[in-house]
């Protein structure tokens, strides 16, 4: 038997990784999956409603916390079957994330369809010198996640061949770019889509234990900021000591042998439209600015502050003017090159935009139902209650708190990939949970975010992952799920020992960990 027909050996990592794909694909698409848990809720209701099940514990009640006794309330009642009738549609438009993730990513497809967002990507990797590459290619990873999934089909195949036409092996440069996009997926400069997504989420679980509670879109913002130069740091030193190192010298013949395709060209046309673009960014920009610092601003709150409590306008319409950041510049760039022609031109790539959202659509309509299903019930006030009850009658205190929960997130990602459809079922049980215990709900969020994105590019549930190791193939024609793991995991480990030390040392220092959060809920 030839060597190319020989059986591939496989070895302990790609059983393990192999064991945890069989396992992900029998669970359910996420729509049926919400909607099986919309269903379980119904039916647990009746069940728990039967039995008395009930917990009692500290809740806000009339602007005040006092002792409260909780009764599990069944859907499977007159008034239960009548809630789910004729609230299906309003739980459904009022589900939070549903307009801050419409409208940002109204902008965020402008400025896509117009082909700005490619051009700014390759330009700024052209530029990059040779030693700045490793850094480069992680920190372009990290902020391309507030253009959505362009860093995935983008950023990623152009790591590779930067690395190549600098000699380097073009997987670690896809590896860098790789664990930069996904391994780093909630650590941002700027505020992106993940964040009023996940924020809205964490929302609707707030108002299970404090229903005036508003939760900050720029909630961890500041950790994440920090995060944002540490994955770039520690993504360059896996990328260079260990990574490249144990790929060793790049053969071409272990590839396709296409290495003539050239995807950095920027044509001059495209480079005087960014231009363009970029002027009008900056103009937006400075208008924002001044109408920041301007007296009586209307961005200004009702205490003349623009951060702090009660929200600002300016911190509730942060979604608004990250979404014209990007449309602006994009309608710039793309009339420049000739995308654009007129109004029908811009308001096709707005529709073409929200023609990819359907999915989201789908899934926010289940998972609305079934927040709301737990809402009504008390279910997840007589878990949180429990739950806090247990965890406090144990002592176990903050920063153990935080490392089981950062640790279970991370794992319960190898099995799901979606972070706002994990979110949206661990929300409504541990942001009630820290809350009970003291602890603000930006924090749990935050520590969910920190597990789901260390894991993202080690198991094959990341909607990308199959893109993954098209892209490796063309560098290496073996290269499979084992490869692409084994590749990713250092950094995968490495993210998440060091972030959550940074999480732990953070939180012993009593730093803000975003713009109007700190780690405490205020207790009224």
């Amino acid at each position: 038997m030839s060597k190319k027909n020989a059986p591939q050996k496989t070895g302990l990592l790609d059983r393990a990784l192999n064991a945890v794909e069989r396992a992900g694909n029998k669970l359910p698409h996420p729509v049926t999956l919400f909607a099986c848990l919309a269903l379980f809720v119904v039916v647990l209701s009746a069940v728990l409603a039967a039995l008395g099940v009930s917990a009692t514990g500290m809740l806000v009640s009339g602007g005040k916390l006092q002792e409260t006794t909780v009764t599990a309330v069944s859907l499977l009642t007159r008034d239960g079957l009548a809630y789910i009738f004729s609230n299906a549609v309003s739980n459904f438009t009022s589900y939070a994330p549903l307009g801050m993730v419409l409208v940002a990513m109204l902008g965020v497809g402008v400025a896509e369809q117009s082909g700005m967002i490619n051009t700014l990507l390759k330009k700024a990797v052209k530029v990059t010198p040779t030693k700045l590459l490793s850094p480069m290619m992680v920190f372009l990873g990290v902020m391309s996640n507030i253009a959505s999934d362009s860093g995935y089909v983008i950023l990623i195949p152009l790591g590779a061949m930067m690395f190549r036409a600098c000699g380097r092996h073009p997987i670690a440069g896809l590896a860098a770019a790789f664990a930069g996009v996904s391994g780093g997926f909630s650590a941002n400069l700027l505020i992106g889509t993940l964040d009023p997504l996940l924020a809205g989420i964490t929302q609707s679980a707030v108002t299970i234990i404090d229903p005036t509670y508003q939760v900050d879109v720029m909630g961890n913002y500041i950790f994440l900021c920090v995060s944002t130069f540490m994955i770039t740091i520690l993504g360059t030193i896996i990328t260079d000591k260990v990574v490249e190192p144990r790929l060793g010298k790049y053969d071409p013949s272990m590839g396709e042998g296409d290495e003539d395709t050239d995807l950095t060209t920027i044509t001059d046309a495209e480079s005087k439209a960014l231009k363009k673009a970029g002027i009008a960014a900056l103009i937006y920009a400075l208008i924002i600015v001044v109408c920041c610092v301007m007296p009586n601003s209307f961005f200004l709150n009702e205490n003349g502050s623009l951060f702090g409590r009660p929200a600002s306008p300016f911190v509730n319409g942060i979604v608004l003017i990250i979404a014209l950041l990007f449309f602006i510049p994009g309608v710039v760039y793309g009339k420049a090159v000739g995308k654009f022609q007129n109004d029908k031109h811009v308001a096709s790539a707005m529709s073409k935009a929200m023609a990819g959202m359907g999915s989201f659509l789908a899934l926010a309509f289940v998972s609305s139902q079934f927040i709301n299903y737990f809402n009504y019930t008390k279910l997840g006030t007589i878990i949180a209650l429990a739950g806090a009850s247990f965890l406090d009658s144990i002592n176990i205190g903050l920063i153990p708190l935080v490392i089981i929960f950062v640790l279970f997130s991370a794992f319960m990602n190898l099995f799901m990939g979606s972070a706002s459809a994990k979110w949206n079922i661990l929300a409504p049980v541990f942001v009630p949970m820290f809350m009970l215990l003291g602890y603000s709900p930006e924090l749990c969020q935050l520590a969910y975010r920190i597990g789901d994105s260390c894991t993202n590019i080690i198991t094959p549930m990341m909607t990308y992952y199959a893109v993954i190791i098209i892209f490796a193939q063309k560098y290496d024609k073996k290269a499979g799920i084992g490869t692409v793991t084994a590749t990713m995991l250092p950094y995968s480990v490495a993210f998440l020992v060091v972030w959550t030390l940074l999480f732990i040392i953070w939180l012993l220092a009593g730093l803000p960990i975003g713009l109007n959060a700190g780690l405490y809920y205020p207790m009224v």
